[in-house]
């Protein structure tokens, strides 16, 4: 990887890099966990709390993934080798990518089995099945639909082919035109659904609970939860946003970029909440459901209301836009990566990529039934062992990696060229990746992957290896200060 292989395409326009990078945040996490986290952990002070992670964390996470993108030019594995390269680093940053590119497909694999759920879902309140149902009677709906392989690979197999014809017609041809349609669309449909969630009775009811914090019911678990959800609603750690960002033309701004996407994606998810929360209060529903909420809850509320049958499937189709434009972003990376490195065709990549996706998501599928017996990690299904090593190890490994090597390792001046910030805000944004961002993703890191007494030994440690990095790299730093 020596050799400095550049991305070739390029998005038309800033607006087109913004409503890629958006269609990529905005997915099933704003729609559907957002608001039973919110719900399960109290309301106004978990958002809170929330906002001001998205504030401190994912923002300058978020900054810096796509700088390191545009910087290195290249996929997230060849923009980290040459980036490595230029600032006489170690060879095996370009790690960072391939674990950014793997999460990707990982993700992917069991991300398009959930799609199915809600393009299953779709379909189904357009037939009007959900029309007058009960709560007993959706629950046996939804484990009638795990508990069928055929159903669920069928669906399964529609998403991954969306995915895969939008992705092998490249940059403009297919992800432009393909968010082009669905981020306005999805926007759309979710100001439709607040006007309709604002007749309810409940709007004000909903509003309070977001919004009105009550501390008492904040734990420290919570303060946890939305900080892991704060950094991983923006896609950080597993390579879209380094790859939307090599595609990034030079005058375009990336701060602006970031806010606008951490701006959008947590504009979708509070509006999301607002639609979900005032139809649950409607139909004097649990808001803590857990995750259940969106597939065996909402189907009651929608089923029960006047006009539920038009507003429910609207809303299932905002979930299957929401989870479509994420979905073809995960692969985005890992095909890039294949063209440039290995001068792969985009079509044959995406095609090939694309059956390996659909391959482990058989795994996924069969881990709600055939195989809902079989563990791999511990008590983990299939399913839930993928779920646990991409979201609890490989996404905060990736963006605490891609943290350390903007805030330490990346030299200032390539880091200001990038970033066109004043003085005050560049020594904030470098301060803020080094010492606050950096040990928060370390605290959600340690506390996700080890539930028990020995956290905090394994907390100290990791960060004791993280000062001994930054005082090892400051000792680098000084040495050729002096020579």
């Amino acid at each position: 990887m020596s050799a400095r292989k550049l991305s070739k395409q390029s998005w038309s326009s800033q607006t087109a890099f913004i409503l890629a990078a958006v269609g990529s945040a905005v997915g099933l996490g704003n729609i559907w966990k957002f608001p039973y986290i919110t719900g399960e952990n109290g309301g106004g002070a978990f958002v809170l709390v929330y906002l001001a992670c998205v504030l401190a964390i994912g923002i300058p996470v978020l900054i810096s993934e796509i700088a390191l993108g545009r910087m290195g030019g290249a996929n997230p594995v060849q923009a980290m080798a040459n980036l490595a390269k230029e600032n006489h680093a170690s060879k095996y940053w370009s790690l960072l990518g391939i674990n950014g590119v793997l999460a990707g497909i990982l993700i992917l694999s069991f991300y398009t089995v959930i799609a199915g759920w809600a393009l299953a879902y779709f379909f189904e309140s357009v037939m009007g099945q959900f029309n007058q149902i009960t709560a007993p009677e959706v629950q046996t709906h939804f484990k009638q639909l795990l508990d069928s392989p055929a159903q669920l690979i069928f669906w399964h197999t529609l998403v991954i082919l969306y995915t895969i014809v939008v992705v092998a017609k490249g940059v403009k041809s297919g992800l432009e035109k393909a968010i082009n349609w669905m981020m306005p669309g999805l926007f759309l449909i979710l100001l439709v659904l607040l006007g309709y969630a604002a007749t309810t009775g409940s709007f004000m009811q909903s509003v309070h609970f977001l919004f009105a914090p009550d501390f008492s019911k904040l734990t420290w678990q919570a303060v946890l939860i939305a900080m892991g959800h704060a950094f991983f609603t923006l896609s950080i750690g597993m390579g879209t946003m380094m790859v939307y960002g090599s595609y990034m033309k030079r005058e375009y701004s990336i701060v602006k970029a970031g806010i606008w996407i951490a701006f959008a994606d947590t504009l979708v998810a509070l509006l999301a909440g607002l639609v979900i929360f005032s139809i649950v209060f409607a139909n004097g529903l649990e808001p803590g459901s857990g995750p259940g909420l969106l597939f065996q809850t909402v189907p009651v509320a929608f089923g029960q209301m006047a006009g539920g049958w038009l507003f429910g499937s609207l809303f299932f189709l905002l979930v299957v836009m929401a989870a479509l434009s994420s979905a073809i972003s995960l692969i985005e990376p890992a095909v890039s990566w294949v063209e440039q490195n290995w001068g792969i065709a985009r079509t044959k990549a995406a095609w090939g990529l694309g059956f390996l996706c659909w391959l482990l998501g058989l795994g996924t599928v069969f881990s709600f039934n055939e195989w809902k017996d079989l563990h791999f990690l511990g008590d983990r299904t299939f399913f839930d062992t993928l779920d646990f090593i991409t979201a609890n190890i490989m996404l905060p490994l990736g963006g605490l990696m891609i943290a350390i090597f903007m805030g330490w390792t990346l030299n200032q001046k390539q880091r200001n060229a990038h970033l066109h910030l004043s003085p005050l805000w560049f020594n904030l944004f470098t301060t803020d990746l080094r010492y606050v961002a950096s040990v928060a993703v370390i605290i959600v890191f340690v506390s996700n992957l080890v539930k028990g007494q020995h956290v905090w030994m394994l907390g100290v440690l990791t960060l004791a290896v993280y000062i001994a990095y930054v005082w090892q790299v400051r000792k680098l730093q000084s040495c050729r200060i002096a020579e």
